[in-house]
This record gives structure tokens, sequence and C-alpha cells, in this order.
């Protein structure tokens, strides 16, 4: 009894971890002080699995009411999920000429509909659209609207066989050349927060998507996790999370769902530990969130990914390398990679002449300052005129997606950095 107890609680510490700290969107953000009932708001979150946008989707409930375009695409990956892409082709004020395309991904346990939670004239995709940009957003497997598969149902654990391995061989592939052929196989912008960061980075490490793209935009970038500030954070990652979930059966990590739901309440009962305001002990203060926009974002999100993908990032932290999926055993592993440790992405292998910007905080607990900077040592060799880095000192995890006066802050940074290579 007291080992099912342990196990419990070291599972209940990377819920903790992974629903609100490891991938923006989880969070129960802090609004300009300390968001005060965060556990209760989760609570009568469980079993919402169908918020309001669900059967309208994305385009129909938050980008058509504000007056632009926006087009619904179902993107076939290799390996038979079914992803969900929105498109905005043009700004509200319509123009002709040929615009640029840009595909916009998200971080993990949320979707697309993050980016669109503020105004028109805050959010990203709208600014973009707006300024001549042909937008792309783009959801990865699991997600509401992205559980569809060729022969596999959700219900099924092999549904949820893949860590974010799969989606850099997979997910943004697929959707690279399908929104490369729809623009007239013109090299494509892109932007990631969090995890949509890392799968660009481990992508390009490895040679893909390099003829198709023209430049990258990473929002609070996460490669490297050996300086994470967020104490929790570490316990979860250190704790024997294969055996536990092995053990529990549970492929899909959904943050809405029951067991998820027991193990974050089981850990709220553990004492030292302050379930009403989590943010600002896991991500870092966040400050310049809106508590409108929170709200919405709470009514959205967390969304569903698998407990591999939870696993694999864990195993960022506790092994301190950027590696594919460790299988635990040297034979799995000679079996999967024909040797007995997992590879490292060698992100020094992005094309040196590569555009690239990124924008970090040093508020943020998650893309510490620490790891950036071990991101930013791996592209020391990079072409100099290619590489531009913003720092934001008050800035932390969420506001780079949610933030009031991120359109100031970063997005025109962003849009300074395309604009320019279209010169």
């Amino acid at each position: 009894m007291a080992g099912c107890r342990r196990a419990l609680l070291a599972a209940a510490w990377l819920v903790l971890w992974v629903q609100l700290a490891m991938a923006t969107t989880t969070e129960l953000p802090r609004v300009r002080g300390s968001w005060r009932g965060s556990l209760n708001l989760l609570e009568s979150s469980v079993g919402t699995t169908t918020p309001p946008a669900e059967t309208l989707g994305i385009c129909a409930s938050s980008v058509t009411v504000h007056g632009y375009k926006c087009q619904e695409f179902d993107v076939e990956t290799q390996d038979g999920y079914i992803l969900s892409v929105q498109r905005i082709p043009e700004g509200r004020a319509t123009s002709v000429g040929s615009r640029q395309p840009v595909i916009i991904q998200h971080g993990v346990l949320v979707d697309g509909m993050t980016w669109v939670l503020n105004s028109p004239e805050q959010n990203l995709p709208m600014i973009l659209a707006d300024n001549g940009f042909d937008v792309w957003i783009a959801n990865t497997r699991g997600t509401r609207f992205c559980r569809r598969h060729k022969s596999l149902d959700p219900s099924q654990p092999a549904f949820w066989d893949w860590s974010w391995d799969e989606l850099v061989l997979y997910d943004l592939p697929a959707v690279f050349n399908f929104v490369y052929a729809q623009t007239g196989n013109k090299k494509i912008d892109y932007v990631g927060h969090s995890l949509g960061t890392l799968i660009a980075l481990a992508s390009l490490s490895e040679g893909r998507l390099v003829d198709q793209l023209r430049s990258v935009a990473l929002l609070s970038p996460v490669a490297y996790l050996s300086y994470m500030t967020t104490a929790l954070g570490v316990v979860a990652a250190k704790s024997p999370l294969a055996e536990i979930f092995k053990a529990l059966k549970i492929a899909e990590f959904n943050p809405k769902g029951e067991p998820v739901s027991k193990f974050l309440k089981s850990l709220c009962a553990h004492p030292g530990v302050d379930c009403y305001d989590l943010l600002s002990a896991l991500t870092g203060k966040n400050c310049c969130l809106n508590a409108s926009t929170v709200d919405l974002f709470l009514k959205n999100e967390p969304q569903p990914t698998s407990t591999k993908n939870m696993m694999h990032l864990a195993q960022i932290v506790r092994d301190r390398r950027l590696a594919k999926y460790n299988y635990g055993n040297s034979g799995f592993n000679v079996m999967h990679y024909g040797e007995a440790a997992p590879p490292v992405y060698n992100l020094s292998n992005i094309p040196r002449d590569l555009p690239i910007f990124i924008s970090y905080g040093g508020r943020d607990a998650l893309s510490d300052t620490g790891d950036v900077q071990m991101l930013l040592d791996s592209l020391k060799l990079h072409d100099v005129s290619r590489l531009s880095v913003q720092f934001i000192k008050d800035y932390a995890h969420a506001d780079f997606i949610m933030g009031v006066n991120a359109k100031d802050v970063v997005y025109s940074q962003v849009l300074s950095f395309f604009t320019k290579l279209l010169k």
C-alpha cells in the first residue's frame, strides 16, 4: 500500500508539472497578481471535454467572427494521423498580390486556439494576416480536432504510441508539404512557441524542412531543460515515470480526465504545495495576462497528448541531453535506433545561413535563460547576420502567447524580422 501511494504521488508530481508548466498552456495564469481558486477551476472542468469551439471549429468560433476569411483543412501524416489546419489567407482589408505563407505551431497540451484568444489587434495570426501574410495554424495529433486516424481510434492505446519524435518525423513534414503545395511552392516562414520550437529545432538538426523553409521565429524556446527553475518540474522528471504509467496503463494524457484530476488533488493535499498560485511557482511570474483571456483559455484548454510524449519531455530534464525517446532498455533502443542509447539531436547541424529569430524572457521558469544560452551556444557558428535574439526581462512563459502587450513587445519584432526578408 505504501509503495502504491508513493507511485501515485510521483505520478501526481508529473501531472502538476506537465499540466501547468511544461508547455504554456495548461497554466492557470497569474493575472497581474495571484490567480486564486485554480484548483477549483480545474476540478470544475473535469469531464468538460467539449468546449463551445468543439462543434464550430477554430475558424467559425474565433476567426470569421472578426471579419477574416478562414479555411479548414485536413492533412494526413505518413503514419495515418489526420491533422486539422486553419488558413487565414488575408487580412480584413482585402489586398491583391502575392502573400508570404507562415505556419504557426502551438506547444504541448494545447491547440491552435491559444493563438487567437486575444482580440484581432493583439493576436499573432491576425496581426500577420493584416500585414500581408498567408497564415496557417497547425494543430498536433491528439488535440481535439486531430483525434482521427486512418485505422486507429483514440480509445486504442496504439493511437497514443508516439512522442514528440513523431511530431518531428511526421506532423511537421505533413503540414509543410501541404502548405508548400497549396501556396505554389513558396518557401515558408515558421513561428513556434515552447514545444513548437523544440520540434522545429529537432527537425532542422536532421536536415528536414530546410528546402521549404525561409525563416523561423522561436518564442520562449525549449531545447534544453537543465536549468529549469521550477522545483516541482525537476522532481517530476526524476520520478520513475515509465514504470508508473506502464502499471496504470494510461496511454492518453488527458488533463480533463478523472485520473489526472485525482492525481492533482492528491498532490494538492501534500504539505507545502500551494494549489492556489501554481503558475508563478512553476512557469515564472507572467507580467501581462488579461483576465478575460485567461477565462477564455480555461474554457478551451488544456488538450490531451500522449503519456509517452510527456515522458519524453521529462527525459530531457533527467538526462540533460536533447535526444530521441529512450525506451529505458538498451535492447529496445538497439531495436529502434541500432544503438544502445538514443541518438542526440545535434543542433549545430542547423544550416548556418537560415534566418532565425529567438525571443525569450527573464522570468520564464521553463525556458530558463541558462537553457536559452545553451541553445545559443549550439548556434555559435551561425551566420551572425542571420541570427536575431530578443531578451524581455519581465516576460514569462505564457506572456509570449497571451500577453496583452505582446503585440508591441514581441509580435512587432517578429513582423519586422519576416518583413525584412521580403525586401
